[in-house]
């Protein structure tokens, strides 16, 4: 059995269980699971605000809108902030962290385009889990206390935040089959059953028995 250090990156749609499937994986395997804790990471390697890497999570375009509207109120300063908190090089220094934890311990990856920043990883496993619309409308109901055409918006925002966050920072197109090892809905075999199923994916793409 190959020993070294493998990573499971999930990509999913807002109220499909995604973040729950990847909860569960990581004590299945034994290993870390990183989420929202790799804003905090790269926030502690970068020396910025973690609140700067929370603002701007997974949304393409944050600080350009910031940046235009202070613009006029800072002046020539805007140079500065432009170059530190640009998108590009938000991402950069979240990039440098997940390859940085990768490269230390097999671990699972949510989102932030981690499939892509570790696609030269030698043993990585590319998941998109997705959910029928009238799951996440339901889930987003009961997370967020809104009635359904209120999480009817939420869900259509993220997504589109998502796709564009994700096809603009990769070569592959967020939630498309071809970009991943596996593409699975969650409403076809529940979450606990979707569990087990990634699972014995992941044993067998990676010879972990």
């Amino acid at each position: 059995m190959d020993n070294t250090p493998f990573v499971i990156n999930i990509g999913r749609q807002l109220g499909s269980g995604g973040s729950e499937i990847a909860k569960r994986l990581a004590e299945r395997f034994g290993i870390a699971c990183y989420d929202k804790e790799i804003l905090s990471k790269a926030a502690e390697e970068s020396g910025l605000s973690p609140h700067v890497f929370e603002r701007s999570d997974e949304k393409k375009g944050f600080f350009r809108s910031v940046i235009s509207v202070v613009q006029p109120f800072i002046g020539g300063g805007g140079d500065f902030y432009n170059n530190q908190l640009s998108d590009e090089n938000l991402f950069t220094l979240q990039s440098r962290v997940i390859q940085k934890v990768a490269a230390d311990r097999s671990c699972i990856f949510v989102g932030r385009v981690a499939d892509y920043i570790l696609r030269h990883h030698p043993r990585h496993v590319n998941i998109f889990v997705a959910a029928d619309l009238d799951d996440r409308l339901r889930c987003i109901m009961e997370r967020c206390g809104v009635d359904k055409k209120a999480a009817r918006d939420i869900i259509e925002d993220s997504d589109e935040q998502r796709s564009d966050y994700y096809n603009f920072y990769s070569s592959g197109t967020w939630g498309s089959a071809d970009t991943y090892d596996l593409c699975i809905n969650v409403s076809a075999l529940g979450l606990d059953a979707t569990v087990r199923f990634i699972s014995a994916f992941v044993e067998e793409k990676l010879g972990i028995h």
